[in-house]
């Protein structure tokens, strides 16, 4: 299956093209924004004008993405921060905004993936599943609402997933995280509209990212078997493939932006299409 060819919206040393700039003078943001979505979701604000401050896992991993992007003449700051800790997303926020400004833009990608039912998934897995995907994400809005309440507006995006809406076996803590994000999006939006603040959800299937390639490879049983595993989860995706990273980055930094001023509490997939069908095959030949 052929990928999709982006139009390039060049930085600062691009081309004679004037690059789109959607984002210019905002602040944003990005939670998990050393990998995979959050990686990408990174460049595409960078790329749209936004000053953006990322925080990753790791500090070594922070910094070197963020010596990237300043060669490529953005501006962009990273650190390591443990999305579990209000005291280090609290800190974040802070420099954040002490370096660039008032931020207008907060997207939360940070994820973990455990696999387990609700007899094999321990207290323990349990807690740590939600404590990323869920409590980071409130702990990252909660920090940065007073900022965008003093600037007037903002825009949130929480990253859940399709399996928010419909779940595969063997994944429950996974599943009841993702979903908890959408319950926390619509309160967010509910709560502070009237303020200015819009708060959305993107939704994808299966994306390429250093997350999904480990779950294949666990799958698969071997490291070198994931690309098989890969290939075939996209051939389940009406496209016949998996997506990029970019794609769903994308519409996140559409809805960060003013395009989407009146787009508020919305659930939207990124999926291909793979909630759209039913898993039946009808019958080839209809009695008449």
């Amino acid at each position: 299956m052929t990928m999709p060819e982006f139009a390039d919206r060049p930085g600062p040393s691009g081309s004679d093209t004037p690059p789109v700039r959607r984002l210019e003078g905002k602040v944003a943001l990005v939670y998990g924004g050393t990998r995979g979505i959050g990686e990408a979701t990174v460049r595409s604000l960078c790329r749209d004008g936004a000053k953006v401050a990322f925080a990753g896992l790791e500090g070594e991993e922070a910094r070197s993405f963020e010596l990237a992007l300043r060669e490529q003449g953005f501006e962009a700051w990273g650190a390591a921060v443990d999305v579990r800790s209000s005291r280090e997303v609290g800190d974040f926020t802070a420099q954040a905004t002490k370096r660039f400004g008032t931020p207008g833009i907060m997207v939360y990608s940070a994820g973990i993936q455990r696999y387990g039912t609700a007899l094999t998934t321990s207290e323990h897995v349990w807690d740590e599943v939600m404590e990323v995907n869920l409590k980071g994400a409130f702990l990252a809005a909660q920090s940065v609402i007073g900022h965008m309440l003093e600037g007037g507006s903002g825009s949130i995006v929480l990253v859940s997933s399709v399996q928010a809406n419909a779940t595969q076996k063997n994944v429950a803590a996974y599943t009841a995280g993702k979903a908890g994000m959408l319950g926390l999006m619509r309160s967010l939006a509910v709560d502070y509209a009237r303020d200015g603040i819009r708060t959305n959800a993107v939704l994808p299937a299966s994306v390429d990212t250093p997350m999904l390639r480990a779950s294949a490879a666990q799958v698969a049983g071997t490291p070198d078997q994931a690309d098989r595993v890969v290939r075939e989860w996209g051939e389940m995706h009406p496209p016949g493939r998996v997506a990029q990273p970019r794609e769903v980055a994308e519409v996140i930094a559409f809805l960060a932006g003013d395009q989407a001023g009146y787009v508020n509490g919305i659930e939207l997939r990124v999926d291909g299409g793979l909630l759209a069908g039913l898993p039946l095959v009808a019958p080839t030949r209809a009695d008449t």
